[in-house]
């Protein structure tokens, strides 16, 4: 695995966000046994800040390939991350964080990386069919192609969010992941667990933030419930998200009844 540890350096006592939160403030550190960590946590319980922090303190890039230092809305992970120390078993470069919000936003932008270059490409073509000006262009063109197809706008949803992992997982990579099963179904959601596997026999490690009990039900995870504002292990059959969807399955009209009445 990449990561052994996450230990606090310091608690900063502040009431500004995100130190306000109170799975920031009773965080103390998270060791990881396992190649696959999950947290689960209700709505506005912090994980997502959290992992952002953690993003943040381990140089992660986003989905796009751009550092995260340019999306000007995850300024205050970096103050998180000043609180955070990371402790590597081996230092990757691999990886990535992946927010849910982010798919739709980088896959219009790569079919417009892509409709850019062709555009260019025959803008030149036009002026001088030899000028080797067209050459970057035509590397960027190719690579997108390569990479992606015909563009993942093109695609379903489900199949753009594989055909994007696939293209951008390495070995021995350090992936956070924030409710990624967001576009998938739950026939999907049991595909990306069995890609997540493939990739942890390669060397990737992976921490997850999820809604899904089938995401949470990888049975080579380390699971983390966030109650109270703190971090605890949890077991599958325990967790609340577990429990509420089961029962709701067992007995819909139980819990409808109250709805639309």
């Amino acid at each position: 695995m990449s990561v052994r540890e996450i230990k606090r350096k310091y608690t900063t006592m502040d009431d500004r966000y995100p130190f306000n939160l109170d799975i920031v403030r009773r965080f103390d550190g998270l060791a990881f046994s396992a190649p696959v960590t999950i947290i689960v946590g209700d709505n506005g319980c912090g994980k997502t800040t959290l992992l952002e922090g953690i993003a943040a303190a381990a140089g992660s890039i986003l989905i796009s390939g751009e550092h995260m230092e340019k999306d000007h809305s995850l300024s205050p992970a970096f103050e998180l991350a000043e609180d955070l120390k990371i402790i590597w078993s081996l230092k990757s470069n691999n990886g990535f964080f992946f927010r849910a919000a982010d798919f739709i936003t980088y896959t219009r932008s790569v079919a417009t990386m892509r409709e850019d270059a062709r555009a260019k490409i025959e803008e030149i073509k036009q002026r001088d069919p030899y000028s080797l000006e067209v050459l970057p262009y035509a590397k960027t063109y190719h690579e997108l192609r390569s990479l992606y197809g015909e563009g993942l706008e093109k695609r379903s949803h489900g199949e753009s969010f594989f055909d994007l992992f696939q293209a951008r997982f390495r070995p021995g990579g350090f992936y956070i992941l924030d409710e990624p099963e967001a576009p998938l179904s739950p026939q999907n959601q049991l595909t990306l667990l069995a890609m997540i596997h493939e990739m942890t026999k390669e060397g990737a490690q992976f921490l997850i933030a999820t809604h899904s009990p089938i995401m949470m039900a990888y049975p080579y995870a380390d699971l983390y419930e966030v109650q109270n504002g703190v971090l605890e292990p949890a077991i599958f059959d325990e967790l609340s998200h577990v429990q509420l969807t089961r029962d709701f399955l067992h007995t819909p009209d139980r819990y409808l009844r109250h709805l639309f009445n």
